[in-house]
């Protein structure tokens, strides 16, 4: 198979990030080593795009899926993980997020396994090895901090920028962003 440079775990249908290479859990496991392996050589992969994948883990899970990725990223390369954030200070938010989800088995959240806040999320990529940049999260006053990122290095649908349910000025939903960086 044809390496790509930039990958996206649990994509998905989406149309964001043309010339990446869009792969599903079935495909590319985070905590399958052999399948990144048998995928790509070490060094060959500039980005990691994960769009509310890393909650699915748990923390332990989240170190070892950032260890097994970090031989594959060029000196530099990164991943970009966004994850629901335990910090914003909304109530139906938390209730959507929280770790089993809200209710039904069938609802996307009833696998989550974490909700992570800034400080959990950059504890487990440092503990990986990875530098981490924070570019979207709410401190544990629930204010949120945006630090400027290009989408071109990842595209997050679930961001203060493009959610739908952020308008005028108000934050609807939001993510915590980072990127972490092989050092």
């Amino acid at each position: 198979m044809k390496e790509a440079l930039r990958v996206v775990i649990g994509s998905g249908a989406s149309p964001h990030n043309r010339g990446w290479l869009h792969t599903e859990e079935s495909e590319l496991n985070l905590l399958h080593e052999e399948e990144w392996s048998r995928r790509f050589r070490a060094g060959s992969l500039e980005a990691i795009l994960a769009e509310h994948v890393w909650e699915h883990l748990t923390y332990e899970e989240g170190v070892q899926a950032a260890r097994n990725i970090y031989p594959y990223l060029s000196p530099g390369g990164y991943i970009r993980c966004a994850v629901p954030d335990g910090y914003f200070p909304d109530e139906a938010y938390q209730n959507i997020v929280q770790v089993g989800g809200p209710g039904p088995l069938d609802h996307p959240a009833a696998s989550h396994r974490i909700v992570h806040n800034y400080i959990t999320l950059r504890n487990m990529f440092i503990a990986a090895g990875y530098e981490v940049k924070l570019l979207e999260y709410c401190d544990a006053s629930g204010h949120f901090h945006y630090n400027q990122w290009d989408e071109e290095g990842g595209f997050i649908y679930r961001s203060k920028r493009f959610d739908h349910r952020n308008t005028e000025g108000k934050l609807g939903f939001v993510s915590l962003i980072v990127d972490a960086v092989k050092a």
